[in-house]
């Protein structure tokens, strides 16, 4: 039974392991938590997925999308946004349809839309990498260390606002700073795994090995 340390937000687990708390001792979120994660991604479908699936997140929460993330996978053509951005309307009558994924229409016509500019987006940088990568972060911006208190004083960042209004700029829906700043989270564009956690550590060293885009 994982001991939680309510001042710090660790928990130790019957492996001997500690780790953030808000995995909440179910074993598909402890993986998500040790195996995905705040590990660095430099995928464009991966990272394209990730952004989508915060969206669908918001008002909701995070373990509800993941248990149901093979299903949006499915849905989502493995979230090829050039498959996406070809759906039509039959499609996303089809989605509403599918009682697997979140039958939001305005998150679902969001993802279709989204598809769209993040095609633009390639066209002009690159790659959806090398577009997020640019927004890391540096050491002035980022707290000396990350607590439990701090997370929860912050769900949002300078670094979250800025890449929100400039997708925002550029036509993207459903990505407002919050639901940025869960997606930096994920995608390893900031470590926030709590002090103490087992995977914190391990991810700095994922991030100093990382090439960037």
């Amino acid at each position: 039974m994982a001991e939680k340390t309510e001042t710090d937000g660790i928990v130790r687990d019957e492996d001997g392991l500690t780790r953030c708390f808000w995995y909440g001792g179910l074993e598909d979120y402890r993986r998500y938590h040790d195996e995905e994660w705040g590990m660095p991604v430099s995928d464009d479908r991966r990272l394209f997925e990730k952004i989508c699936l915060e969206g669908f997140q918001s008002g909701l929460s995070w373990l509800t999308i993941l248990r149901k993330r093979e299903n949006f996978r499915d849905a989502f053509a493995g979230f090829d946004f050039h498959k996406v951005a070809a759906f039509d309307d039959a499609d996303v009558e089809r989605l509403v349809a599918d009682a697997g994924i979140i039958r939001h229409r305005g998150k679902i016509v969001s993802t279709i839309n989204n598809a769209k500019r993040a095609i633009d987006l390639v066209a002009e940088k690159g790659s959806l990498a090398r577009y997020f990568w640019s927004f890391e972060p540096g050491p002035a911006e980022r707290p000396a260390e990350v607590t439990l208190a701090a997370l929860r004083a912050n769900p949002t960042t300078a670094t979250s606002v800025r890449i929100s209004k400039d997708l925002k700029k550029r036509g993207w829906t459903f990505v407002g700073p919050t639901t940025v700043y869960a997606f930096m989270q994920a995608m390893g564009l900031v470590n926030d795994h709590l002090e103490g956690c087992y995977c914190r550590s391990r991810n700095e060293a994922l991030r100093r090995e990382f090439k960037r885009p």
